[in-house]
């Protein structure tokens, strides 16, 4: 297993690489909210399964969505300001592929 400050391969889906993942230095910090948010999960399922009302689930439900959504901002803000940045400042086809890379995770998240 990898602690925080040892260096991680990435294939991407461009088959490029990036050494090291930019949220391993908060790796414990994603892990709680990762946690928290399956947490939430369960939350709305012991909800439904006790008939509790729509609205009450709903809210919840709109709590969780905004936890995911602040949880995959914080993930591309870290991929940006490293494995991108480090990809641009080598240049050529690799930070191309990055920023197209980066440019279709942003596009997927805006259309969920």
């Amino acid at each position: 297993m990898n602690d925080s400050l040892s260096p991680v391969t990435e294939t991407t889906e461009d088959g490029g690489s990036c050494h090291t993942h930019g949220y391993i230095g908060d790796k414990k910090k994603y892990l709680a909210r990762v946690k928290r948010i399956e947490g939430q999960a369960r939350g709305i399922h012991r909800m439904v399964d006790e008939e509790q009302y729509c609205i009450d689930i709903l809210t919840q439900i709109a709590a969780l969505t905004s936890a995911l959504e602040g949880l995959a901002l914080n993930l591309i803000d870290d991929h940006l300001r490293h494995c991108v940045v480090d990809a641009a400042k080598l240049g050529g086809e690799e930070g191309e592929a990055k920023l197209a890379e980066a440019s279709a995770a942003i596009a997927r998240l805006v259309k969920s």
